[in-house]
C-alpha cells in the first residue's frame, strides 16, 4: 500500500529550523502528493461502493478521522433534475484497529435536511464550508446523526468540513470530514483539499451511475422474463426461488421454467447463461422463449437441447449457457432428463434420503456439433426433485461438488425434521446454504414434488383410423364413465368424443390414441399423426359437416389443440359435478 503523506498536519521541525516560507512550500508539496494519491485511489473504484471506500481509505487517517458521505436516494440519472425533497443515505468510514479503515453500516437511515435557505445556498455554491457556520447548525446536527463506532461529534474548533458532491449534471449529496480532539483544526488550505476530494469523489460516483442504471434495467428485464407464477398441474406440485447476485455484481442470466405438456406431463427447466451483463439477461430471455416453443412441440429432451444449441449459435458465439431439461410423467411415474453442462439435479426420496442423480452432462449450449442424450429415471410418488443453478452450490469459498454434497445433507436434515417437508419450507431451508459474503452469482431454484397419477383414473386406447372407429370410441367412453360413476356426463362426453375422433380419422394414417383422465375435471385427449390442426368454423345452413368443433366449443369447459413433433393432440375438459369430485380422485 502506498504511504499517505499526512495532509493538514504540523510537521516536526528540522535541525535547520526552516523559515516560514519553506514550511509553507513543504506543506503545499505534502498536500499535492496527498491529493494525487487520493485521486488515484478514488478513481480505481469500479462501482459506487468501491469509489466511496477509496475515498475513506485515502482520507482516513491522513486527512480526517472520519468521513460521512450522504448520497441522494435514488441517485439522479438522465438530464432532468430530480424531484425534491433531498433524501440522503449515509455511507461512513472511520479508522479501525491499527490502520484499517472500516465502513460503518447505514443504521441511521435516510435523513431529510432542509434544502431551502442557507443550506441550499451552500450546496448551490459548490464550495466546502466549515461546520461552525451558524446558519447551517441545525442541518449539521442532522448530517452528523450518531452512528455506532463513529466519532461524529466534532471537538471544539474548526474540525468539521462539509463539501457538496456535484457530478456532471446533478447534485449527488454531501461529504463531511471530521477531526477528533488532539489533532490540529482544519485551515483555509484544507478547504481547498476538501473541494478537490469532493470533486474526485463526485466524478467517481457519477461514473458509477450508468453501471447502476444498466444493472437495475437488466435486473428488471431478468425478473420480467422469469415466470410470474408456476402452473398448477395434476400429479406434481411446484415451488421456486430466485435470488439476484450481490449488489456489487452484475446481473446474470439464470432462469427456470415449468411448462405443461399433453397428458398431464410437465417440463421442468433450469438454465444459466454464462457471464454477467445486460447481454446475458437478454440472451437468457431469448433462450427461455425458445425452450417454451420447443417444449410445446412435445419434443424429447435431447431434441429440445439440440435445437436450443442451434438457436444459441445463431445468436452469436460470445455467450454460452448451461441447461437441464426434464419431463415428468405422473402416469408412468418416470422422468426423462437431458443435461447440457448443468449441475445435476437432486432427488429427495420418500424415505428422506437424498441422491445426486447420475445424469452425464453434455456440452454447454452454444458449443455446437455435440449430441445430447436423454436418460430415463424413476420418479417415485412422494419424491422431490430439485433443479438449481450453480450459484446455489458454488462460491468463492466452495467448489461445486462440495456444494452439492452440502445440499444433499441439508435436504436430508430438513426431511428428518418434517416428513414430507412442505416445498416452501424446503426451498427456504436450501437457501440458508448461501454465504452472503462469498456469493457473487444469481441463484435459480425449482422444486417439484411428485404426487403421481392413480392408474384407476386413466383410461387409454389405440384405435385404427376406420369409419367405424367413432362408434367404438363412444362405446369405450361409455364404459369408462359408468365405471367412474359419471353417468350424468355421458351424453355430452360421447358426442364430443365422437366429433373429435371422426376428425382424427379423416386425416390419420396410423392408429389414433384416445385417453380419458379423471381429476377434478374430466379430460379427453385424441392424438393422431397428422400435423393439420383443426380450426373451428361456422357451418352454413346447407353444409353437411363443419359443426364438430363448434359443438365442442359450446359443451366443453375448455378445449384446444397441441401440435407435436409426431402429429397433434386435440383435447377438451368438462367440469365434474361437485358431488362426484368430493369422493376423491382415487375412488373407482
Amino acid at each position: 500500500m502506498e504511504p499517505h503523506p499526512r495532509a493538514g498536519t504540523n510537521t516536526a521541525p528540522s535541525a535547520q529550523q526552516p523559515g516560514e516560507a519553506e514550511r509553507g512550500a513543504e506543506a503545499q508539496s505534502d498536500r499535492l502528493r496527498f491529493l494525487d494519491l487520493a485521486a488515484r485511489r478514488i478513481a480505481r473504484g469500479a462501482d459506487l461502493d468501491e469509489t466511496l471506500r477509496g475515498l475513506g481509505e485515502a482520507v482516513v487517517p491522513a486527512f480526517a478521522d472520519a468521513v460521512l458521505v450522504h448520497l441522494r436516494e435514488p441517485l439522479p440519472t438522465g438530464e432532468g433534475q430530480p424531484a425534491e425533497p433531498l433524501v440522503l443515505r449515509l455511507h461512513s468510514f472511520a479508522q479501525g484497529p491499527g490502520d484499517a479503515v472500516t465502513a460503518a453500516p447505514a443504521g441511521a437511515g435516510p435523513v431529510r435536511p432542509t434544502v431551502t435557505g442557507p443550506f441550499a445556498e451552500l450546496l448551490l455554491a459548490r464550495q466546502p464550508v466549515f461546520g461552525d457556520v451558524p446558519e447551517i447548525e441545525s442541518v449539521v446536527t442532522e448530517l452528523l446523526e450518531p452512528v455506532a463506532g463513529m466519532p461524529t461529534t466534532p471537538a471544539p474548533g474548526r474540525r468539521l468540513i462539509i463539501a457538496p458532491l456535484y457530478g456532471r449534471r446533478h447534485l449527488l449529496g454531501t461529504v463531511a470530514l471530521l477531526r477528533a480532539a488532539g489533532r490540529p483544526a482544519f485551515t483555509a488550505d484544507d478547504l481547498l483539499v476538501a473541494a478537490q476530494l469532493a470533486t474526485h469523489t463526485a466524478l467517481g460516483v457519477d461514473a458509477s451511475m450508468p453501471y447502476g442504471h444498466e444493472a437495475s434495467v437488466a435486473d428488471a428485464l431478468q425478473l420480467r422474463m422469469l415466470p410470474s407464477s408456476l402452473p398448477e398441474t395434476t400429479g406434481v406440485r411446484l415451488a421456486s426461488r430466485y435470488l439476484p447476485a450481490a449488489e456489487t455484481s452484475q446481473v446474470g442470466g439464470d432462469w427456470y421454467d415449468a411448462i405443461p405438456l399433453p397428458g398431464n406431463r410437465v417440463a421442468l427447466v433450469v438454465g444459466d447463461v454464462m457471464g454477467h451483463s445486460m447481454t446475458s439477461a437478454a440472451m437468457m430471455g431469448q433462450l427461455r422463449t425458445t425452450v417454451q416453443t420447443l417444449a410445446r412441440l412435445d419434443l424429447p429432451p435431447e431434441e429440445v437441447l439440440y435445437h436450443l444449441d442451434e438457436q444459441a449459435q445463431r445468436l452469436g458465439s460470445e455467450h454460452m449457457a448451461t441447461c437441464l431439461y426434464a419431463i415428468y410423467d405422473p402416469i408412468s411415474q418416470r422422468l426423462l432428463v437431458a443435461d447440457a453442462g448443468h449441475p445435476p439435479p437432486l432427488l429427495l426420496h420418500p424415505d428422506g434420503s437424498g441422491e445426486v442423480l447420475q445424469v452425464p452432462p453434455g456440452a454447454p449450449i452454444g458449443v455446437g456439433g455435440v449430441p445430447f442424450e436423454t436418460w430415463e429415471l424413476p420418479a417415485p410418488t412422494g419424491g422431490t426433485l430439485l433443479l438449481y443453478t450453480d450459484g446455489l452450490v458454488e462460491s468463492r469459498n466452495r467448489d461445486v461438488w462440495t456444494g452439492m454434497e452440502l445440499l444433499r445433507v441439508r435436504l436430508e436434515a430438513v426431511a428428518a425434521r418434517v416428513a414430507p417437508p412442505p416445498l416452501d419450507m424446503l426451498c427456504d431451508a436450501v437457501l440458508t446454504l448461501l454465504d452472503p459474503d462469498a456469493r457473487d452469482d444469481d441463484v435459480a431454484l425449482l422444486a417439484a414434488r411428485f404426487d403421481g397419477f392413480a392408474p384407476l383414473n386413466v383410461a387409454y386406447w389405440f384405435l385404427s383410423p376406420q369409419p367405424q372407429t367413432a362408434g367404438r370410441a363412444r362405446q369405450l367412453t361409455r364404459r369408462a364413465l359408468h365405471r367412474w360413476g359419471l353417468g350424468s356426463m355421458l351424453d355430452a362426453t360421447e358426442l364430443m368424443v365422437s366429433e373429435v375422433v371422426t376428425n382424427a380419422v379423416r386425416y390419420a394414417s396410423r392408429p389414433i390414441a384416445l385417453r380419458l383422465l379423471r381429476t377434478d375435471v374430466l379430460r379427453c385427449e385424441v392424438g393422431d399423426d397428422s400435423p393439420q390442426v383443426p380450426r373451428m368454423r361456422r357451418a352454413q345452413a346447407g353444409d353437411e359437416g363443419g359443426r364438430g368443433l363448434f359443438l365442442v366449443d359450446q359443451l366443453a369447459l375448455r378445449w384446444g389443440a397441441t401440435l407435436l413433433s409426431t402429429g397433434k393432440v386435440v383435447w377438451f375438459e368438462q367440469q365434474i359435478p361437485e358431488e362426484y369430485r368430493q369422493r376423491g380422485p382415487d375412488v373407482a
